[in-house]
Parts: C-alpha cells; structure tokens; sequence
C-alpha cells in the first residue's frame, strides 16, 4: 500500500511541534553553558603539574571569553534548521551533515572532525534520549507520512553537529571541547530528554499515537532481509541509511588513527579519502572507507574505537529492550514478580546443588562436556522465563541467557573456569532486573568484573589454570556473589576491588618476578632522580661562573651518583647528604682564587674532596682507567682555577647551593624518563642474577602519538597480549607497572620477561607489535552476539 502526501493540517502541526521543540532546546543552553563553566571552574582548582594546570586555565579563560558567542550561535543555528528543506537543511549537509551521497567526497579535515566528534556525543545523547526520541520521531512521521529527513533538528545527531559547529566558529579549540565533551553531553541529554518528553506531550494532547511493530523494531540492520512497516522501525531504508552513516564515521575514524599510526603510506591517503579499500593493519581493524589528515588521531587509540563500539552496541540493546512491546523502564525497574523472584532465590540456595554435577562433568574438559554444561544453564533459563509474568521480565531473561551462551561456547576461555563463569548467570539477570543501568553502563561493576576475569584467563590453557591460585580465587568470587541474599551493584563492586588486589599480588609472586618489578621499581626511581636533580643544579649553576668541564661533570656523572645514593641509602642518610655537600665543594674549589686564604684552603681541602669524588664514581660501578680519566679532568680544571684572577664565587652562594642541595627532594617536580639508560646489564649487576630470560626493551627514540601514551599509561594488569619482538611472537601476560608508569613488565608462559619503557610500550601498540587478545571485553562480544541471534530470530525475545 502507497503512502499519500499527510494533510496539510497534519504538516502544520508537525511543524508546530518542531517549533516548540528548538524553543525549549534553546531555552536549556543556558544549563548547558553553566555545567561547561563549573566543570571549567572545579578542573582549575584541582592540582596538577605546572603545565597541566596553565593548559586548564588557559581553557578556562578562553570559554569565558567565548561562551556566550557560542551559546548565541548554537541557538541561532538550530532555529535556521527549522527553515525549509531547500535552505537550511542543504546548508547543513554542505556542511557536513547526515547525506549519504556526501560519504565518499572529499571532505575537508575540520568537517571529518567535526562529524567525528559530534557523533561520539550524539550516541551518548541517545543513549539517554532515544527511547523517547523514538516515540517522536514515529508520531513525526505518521503525520508527514515519511521518514524524517537525516538531517532533520530532531535528531540527536544534527543538534550536536550544529553545537559542535557552532564551537569551533566561536572560536574555541576543539581540544578544549573533547576536555568538556563529558559533562556537556550528560547536560545535553538531560535538556533533549525533557524536550522530546514534552513535545510527545503535546503531540499526545492533539491526539497523536505511536503505531509499533516489534518484528520492525528488533531488526536493526540490513543483513535481517525486506524493511519492516514505514515509520515503523530501522529496518526500512532510512533506518539502513542511519545504520551506513554510522559505519561511514567509524570508517573515517578507524583511517584516520591508521593513517596516524603509519600502518599506510602517506601517499596512499588519497584512496581512502575516496572510498577506497586498504588492508587493514596489525592489530588495527578497519572497515571500507577511509580518512584524511592527523589532526583528530591524539588519543584515538584501537581502544576508544573498540570502546565507542560498545557503546553502539549498548544502545541498540537498550532500544529493544525499551521498545512499547517489551515496555521495560530503564529508569526505574518494577520488582520482579512473585513467581520469578520465587524462582531466583531458589536457586541462590541450590547453586551448590544444582552445579555439582556440570561441575563433574566439566573435569575432562571435553568439548561435547561444555556443549552440556551450555545445555543445561539454557534449561534453567527457560524455567525461568516461564516463570516470568511480564514481557520485559521475558526479554531480560532472553538476553542474558543469550549473553551466557556466548559466553561459555568462548573456546579462549578454559573449561574449568567456564563452570564459574556459568554460575554467575543468575546473580547476573537478578541485578539486571533490579538494575537496568546494567544494559546502558559499560562501567557497571557486574560488566566489569566479568570482563576482567575472562581477559585474565584467556592466555592460560585447561592444565596450567586448573588448581591455580586464579582459579581459586574466581572460585571464591563467584561463591561470595551467590551468597550475598540480595545481589546488586554493591556486591560486585566489592568483589570487583578484592579481584584488582589480587590480580596485583597474584601477578607478581613468583620470586623471580617479584626481585625483578623491585629491581625496575628502583630503577625508575633513580633515574627520575637523576633527572630531576639535573635540572635542580641547572637552575643553581645558571647565574654562577661555572666552568663547562665541572658543569658537565655535575649533570651527566654526579647527578647519577646523587639519585643512586638517595635510592639505596635514603634522600636524608648521611652518606647522600656528604656527596650533595661535595657537589658544592667543586662548584667554589673550580671558581676563580684571587686571594691567598682562598687558595690555601682549596690546597688544604683537596684530598679529602677527590677521596670523596672516587667514593660516589665507585658507587656507579666507575672504577680504574675510566675512574682515572675523569679525577684527571677536574683537577686539570682546578688547576686552572687555581691561578686564575676573574671574579670568584661568593661563600654566600656556595652555602646556600649547599643547603639547598641538601633538600633537594623538596623543591622537585615530576619528569618523565624519555631518555632512561634501560639496559639488562643494568638489571643483572641489580639483581645480582643471570638476566638471559628478560628482555629490556628500552626507549629508542621512535616518532609515537601522544594519544598512544597515555594509552600504554592505562593498560590494565591480567590482560594478554600478543607481542612481535625481534621477529618472534609470544603470548605474554601484563604483569606489572612502576609507580609513575614509566616501566612496564610483560610475562610469557614459558618463564622469559618483556620489561619495556613507556613510549617503546606506546610505539609498540602504534606498529601493531602489540595486539590484546581480548580488546572489547566479552559482555560486550555476548551482548552484540544476543542481538545478532535476535536479529535473526526476533520471535524468541518473548516467546
């Protein structure tokens, strides 16, 4: 049946309420401006290296120069986009707005950016505002008698191009915006929420109704077959469209980070703008499309992109799950009802019970034993289900059971360990019942907890993890969350913080491991002192006239010795305070000795001076020839000194270097080790052992994305990696991180370890010589493969 053009009467309305929609938008930019200049406003006082905290006043006061400027644009825009279509609308596609005709033309760096940006915030906007969004946008279109215009100011998408536009026309940077992306889009999606509840108030006054179709609705891509009613879900044309867009911009950004990462040439760039296919690097999967220039490539790791997916595939689930049909609410979920809650606290009581015998049948770790193990659990789903008295409870029941399917059937995860995992599907559905945050939150500490004990696992096979202490403690912490009379957030949050303790304690017991993180622990202290120190004296000798041989002694050698001292003996013990002393003693005994007293002083003190000079060369291992070399250089220099007639240095100066170098450690700062000297020599006259079976792998200068630092800085301990060194690939367990992150300690099965500097560690995930195993996160895969099953078979969500 052809649709026909909606009445005049019905377009006037539709207009009308768009009308009053922008109004009200417009009307919560004045909350949104004031949550973007509190934020501002508590991030200055925090405290934070210098830099850090110039970077954030800088900001700061460049938003209040700027900010109502934005605020008048943004408003100003989204009035005009109520304008026709033949104006407003192909303005803003122009500009980089939802037109599929667009996505593969060359488009220029600030448009890509842009469109990247605002659609990162646009998901999180829908996150909390698509369901009532939803309902708009069928009313809108039942009266207009077509699916609204991808460009249109309802949707969440276009409001965000148009504010992100909007921002970097005002004149702010849109680093400064990605720092206040967060509370902005919170802020954001509260004001859209309250305008799309209001305006499907009004339309409901005029007596406007949703028409739903929960076949349409579940299907969400095209690979489900024919589209569903029009108006009725995502599954006709535009909802394909919307889906190609969003893949497009994934493209786009997947390309981008690729191209920034130099897994292609940079001549080859120029394909992908035009839709062109590469292969995709190691480690970095890509999709058909591609990007240009480097400018939003900072900080868009394999990570975020894996991260900005989840967050897609938590919002198709939590559109199916809040669809009429189903009528979940996920701001306040009823109690479950009386039968079904009857049903989950029985079989909190008989967990023991019931799983000891798959707990049997999983010993011989067969795979036709998981198949049974996977059979069973969906049993007791189903009783469940039967159980269930409403269609929301039904479709919660489904999606876990379908989560935990995934789960078990995950061949990377040992079969001892997946009687545990399959023992936390029913603490699971209960929080997801009471909690339906659990569907939206990707930091829920149920998710969470998950996550990390399957990435902690994946690397070890059926013999070496069972009997483990790992084993045992997943034990411990399934048992405390089925014990727990009422499991929620709070009981997997518990458990979640016990598990990071033992992960820190777990991975670094053995005692080989253990002398060694102590070993790079002291190594990175020191060599942070050493730089710190460096630039300490720098500062002292600036004014002084210092001879260049006894400045570059003090900087490159006695700086060494001084951090090394600090490091084993103490900052306080006498024997560091006599060498600080002994740095200033040089400083006057190198200067220039006009008169008599002076000279006969530096004739009294120098024996004990050089015996003390000896002393801190043999405590960085200096000794003989090359000890001899360096002595003979200073007291050449001294020599000079001696009879020279230029000014001296005053007393006063000496002693206060002197006392100052006494406390030094009171007015350093934080440094990085960008130049450390990391060698395994080093680290076995340290150990005092053979260190054949460690590999270091120091900083060698290799370019490296800052935005891959911070990463490498945010790995979490327990993962497995895959890591390409020197040709040889090796499955490898991330053991350990130094105290300021500068140092981190990869273990391999066969016993051998990878201690690798920062920006090595960052180059390294940049090349793709280092892949995680596990990059998603297997709630995440569970979540997406339930909804693939959905897809295909929607009938199953409710029956």
């Amino acid at each position: 049946m052809q649709n026909s053009p909606a009445p005049s009467p019905q377009r006037r309305l539709a207009r009308l309420a768009r009308q009053r929609f922008v109004e009200g938008l417009c009307a919560g930019l004045a909350e949104v401006d004031k949550t973007v200049a509190d934020f501002l406003g508590v991030l200055i006082a925090q405290t934070g290296t210098a830099r850090e905290m110039q970077s954030r006043r800088d900001t700061w006061m460049l938003y209040q120069q700027h900010h109502a400027k934005w605020v008048s644009a943004t408003s100003q825009a989204w009035q005009e986009a109520l304008a026709p279509h033949t104006s407003a609308r192909s303005g803003l596609t122009a500009a980089g707005g939802n037109n599929l005709s667009l996505s593969f033309e060359l488009l220029s760096d600030d448009v890509v950016e842009n469109k990247i940006v605002a659609s990162r915030m646009a998901l999180t906007v829908a996150e909390q505002a698509g369901q009532h969004f939803d309902a708009l946008r069928q009313r809108t279109q039942s009266l207009e008698g077509q699916e609204i215009d991808s460009s249109d100011i309802l949707r969440p998408e276009t409001i965000c191009l148009l504010l992100v536009q909007q921002w970097v026309e005002a004149g702010l940077p849109r680093t400064d915006l990605l720092t206040v992306v967060d509370p902005l889009q919170r802020e954001l999606a509260n004001v859209l929420q309250k305008q799309y509840q209001a305006t499907n108030a009004f339309y409901v006054e005029q007596g406007v109704a949703v028409q739903s179709d929960l076949r349409s609705r579940v299907r969400r891509t095209g690979g489900g077959g024919g589209g569903g009613a029009p108006g009725g879900g995502d599954s006709g044309p535009a909802g394909l469209a919307s889906q190609a867009l969003a893949q497009s911009r994934e493209a786009i950004a997947a390309g981008r980070q690729a191209a920034a990462a130099g897994m292609y040439p940079q001549q080859m760039q120029p394909q992908h703008m035009q839709g062109g296919y590469m292969p995709p690097g190691p480690g970095y999967p890509m999709a058909p499309g591609g990007g240009m220039g480097m400018g939003f490539a900072t900080g868009m790791t394999p990570l975020i992109r894996a991260r900005q997916r989840a967050q897609g595939v938590m919002g198709q689930l939590r559109r199916l799950l809040t669809q009429p049909a189903t009528g979940f609410d996920m701001v306040k979920a009823p109690p479950a009802s009386a039968a079904l809650a009857h049903a989950l606290s029985a079989q909190r009581v008989q967990a023991d019970t019931y799983y000891s015998g798959v707990a049997t049948l999983m010993e011989d770790y067969s795979p036709a034993a998981v198949v049974q193990l996977a059979g069973t659990v969906r049993e007791r789903s189903t009783e469940f289900k039967n159980k269930a008295s409403t269609a929301g409870e039904k479709a919660i029941i489904e999606v876990v059971a379908l989560m935990f399917q995934s789960i078990l059937a995950e061949d990377r995860i040992p079969p001892a360990v997946r009687v545990w995992f399959a023992r936390l599907q029913v603490p699971v559905l209960r929080v997801a019942l009471a909690e339906p945050e659990f569907f939206s939150n990707l930091d829920h500490p149920a998710r969470q907890l998950i996550d990390r004990m399957g990435a902690c696992v994946m690397g070890f096979d059926s013999t070496s993890i069972n009997g483990s202490a790992l084993e045992a403690e997943i034990r411990r912490v399934v048992q405390v969350i089925e014990q727990y009379p009422e499991t929620g957030r709070r009981v997997f949050q518990l458990v979640y913080d016990e598990f990071e303790k033992f992960l820190s304690k777990f991975l670094t017991e053995k005692q080989a491991t253990s002398r060694l993180v102590s070993v790079a622990q002291q190594v990175e202290q020191k060599e942070t002192l050493a730089i710190q120190y460096t630039i300490e004296m720098r500062t002292m000798l600036k004014d002084m006239p210092v001879r260049d041989e006894i400045r570059e002694f003090l900087f490159k050698t006695w700086a060494e010795v001084l951090a090394l001292s600090a490091v084993r003996d103490g900052a306080q013990h006498a024997d560091t305070i006599t060498l600080k002393r002994t740095a200033a003693d040089l400083v006057w005994a190198a200067s220039a000795k006009p008169n008599r007293s002076d000279r006969a002083q530096v004739i009294q003190n120098l024996p004990g001076l050089l015996q003390r000079l000896r002393q801190g060369l043999a405590l960085m291992g200096i000794h003989d020839a090359p000890q001899d070399a360096l002595i003979k250089t200073l007291t050449d220099t001294l020599a000079d000194a001696f009879l020279s007639k230029t000014a001296s240095i005053p007393q006063a100066h000496i002693e206060a270097m002197a006392k100052r170098l006494a406390n030094l450690e009171d007015f350093i700062s934080d440094a990085t080790l960008g130049d450390m000297p990391l060698n395994a020599d080093n680290i076995e006259m340290m150990l005092g052992i053979d260190a054949s079976s460690i590999h270091v792998v120091a900083d060698n200068g290799a370019p490296v994305d800052e935005g891959m630092v911070v990463w490498a800085q945010e790995l979490k301990p327990g993962t497995w990696y895959t890591l390409d060194h020197n040709g040889a690939s090796a499955q490898v367990q991330y053991a350990w991180q130094s105290q300021r992150k500068q140092l981190h300690l990869f273990a391999a099965v066969d016993g051998s370890s990878y201690l690798i500097q920062l920006r090595r560690l960052a180059a390294y995930l940049q090349a793709g010589l280092l892949v995680a195993q596990d990059e998603e996160g297997i709630t995440t895969r569970a979540t997406r493969d339930a909804l693939a099953k959905l897809d295909a078979n929607p009938e199953r969500l409710l029956g």
